[in-house]
């Protein structure tokens, strides 16, 4: 089996042939050779309940022999009807209007085109900019894009969207002080937020995306009072508080969304991913009922629309995959689980490449280091050999998939399905020690 007509994503195709998987189950995938691997990444965050639940593919299938296909332009289906339904229920606040979308950066987008439209409609046609965090990641389509705080991601596609700003992330790791107390830097990186707003002028920036856990740079979690500093802020400004939870959303970090984890009220919610654990594409958008409401009579309409957003299958598989959180628990197993999750990873840090391990709920980071005690990073050459070079196909020939990722400082991310027990735990600590321990072998 050639791969030379497959195009695969943010991949060197000079690699030659990736390897192909074949099958999962539980948190584990096979390969055509029929290698097994711990699956430590959930696919791409994303396969919450585990691979090979039945239950889901049989969803599916009903849903398709009954109800294809039929688009939400206009028309409605049951399936779309009752999954909004129970994500307003779900989400915090009055978050209650829910506009799908088939992924992550299609929500991104439609949540920068509702905060336009909606200051449009409420007489503030100037506020359009949105702020985001720096190395942060929002998406791939050219608005996402424009807001993703990853300047090596957008140098092949610019000119992008103007009117995008960005501002420190919550790297604590990394703090411009060693003694801030991590209350003092959440305030210092949160009053960056209000730094920007004033600076652009707040007559012209419509929102601020944040994600409750920072995925790119590896899991960068909020300190202590930084979302409610940060609602503060936009309130006093009127800046709209976007959580990004493509990732965190759904179980991810013990809760359905990250802002009821933290504490906080965002004014939109963008979310995809592990709400169908991935059997089948689907995003979504949930806005404050107040941000519908411009758009609730007369001739006003939000000129967007997605040809598969909230796909009549995919909705019923979303609402399979809810009735398995629920009757398996799967945030609570998260929440109890969590710190002894970390406990095997915190295990490796009497190695000395490991400089911090960071994260919460069943997403880690392990960000390495040439010299724990400065925290000195690798160059770009040295991180292109140690990750590309070695780390991501050492980690895989032993068992582990996962990710090694150079968008910040160099990090190993894991993600595990939620359904990961101690043994599973156990099983990634001892092969991150091991090629951990061969990597620092070659430095």
């Amino acid at each position: 089996m050639t791969q030379d007509h497959l195009w695969m994503h943010f991949t060197r195709l000079s690699a030659g042939e990736a390897p192909v998987i074949v099958r999962g189950s539980g948190p584990y995938i096979w390969d055509q050779n029929g290698k097994r691997y711990l699956d430590g990444l959930s696919g791409l965050f994303v396969v919450q309940a585990g691979h090979g639940r039945t239950e889901l593919a049989e969803a599916a299938a009903k849903q398709a022999a009954e109800l294809a296909f039929f688009p939400l332009w206009s028309y409605a289906h049951p399936t779309a009807i009752e999954l909004s339904e129970r994500l307003a229920a779900m989400a915090p606040g009055d978050l209650d209007r829910v506009f799908f979308t088939t992924g992550g950066s299609e929500a991104v987008e439609s949540a920068w085109k509702l905060a336009r439209s909606y200051f449009k409609q409420v007489g503030k046609p100037m506020k359009t900019k949105a702020i985001s965090r720096n190395v942060a990641y929002h998406g791939t389509t050219m608005g996402a894009l424009s807001i993703t705080g990853l300047p090596a991601l957008k140098q092949q596609f610019e000119p992008l969207v103007p009117s995008t700003v960005r501002v420190p992330n919550t790297n604590y790791y990394r703090r411009p002080d060693e003694d801030m107390t991590p209350e003092q830097f959440g305030i210092w990186a949160a009053d960056r937020i209000a730094e920007a707003i004033e600076f652009e002028g707040p007559e012209t920036v419509a929102c601020v995306y944040l994600e409750p856990v920072q995925n790119s740079g590896g899991c960068f979690p909020p300190p202590p009072g930084y979302f409610q500093r940060v609602r503060e802020i936009c309130d006093r400004y009127d800046v709209l508080l976007v959580s990004d939870e493509v990732i965190c959303a759904f179980g991810r970090l013990g809760n359905y969304f990250g802002a009821d984890k933290y504490g906080y009220q965002p004014d939109i919610i963008t979310c995809a991913k592990g709400m169908t654990s991935g059997y089948v594409p689907l995003g979504a958008m949930i806005a404050s009922e107040r941000l519908v409401e411009p758009f609730l009579s007369g001739s006003a309409t939000f000129a967007h629309g997605i040809t598969f957003g909230g796909h009549p299958v995919a909705s019923a598989v979303a609402l399979a995959n809810l009735d398995i959180f629920e009757r398996e628990d799967l945030n609570g197993h998260v929440t109890a689980n969590s710190e002894k999750f970390r406990s095997y990873l915190d295990r490796l840090t009497d190695l000395p490449i490991v400089g911090d391990v960071r994260g919460d709920g069943y997403f880690f980071g392990i960000e390495l280091v040439k010299d724990k005690a400065t925290k000195e990073t690798f160059d770009a050459d040295e991180s292109d050999r140690l990750l590309r070079g070695f780390l991501s196909q050492a980690l895989f020939e032993n068992g582990l998939y996962c990710r090694a990722d150079d968008r910040g400082d160099p990090v190993v991310q894991l993600a595990p399905p939620l359904v990961c027990e101690e043994k599973h735990f156990a099983e990634i600590e001892q092969v991150l020690r091991t090629v951990l321990t061969e990597a620092w072998s070659r430095i």
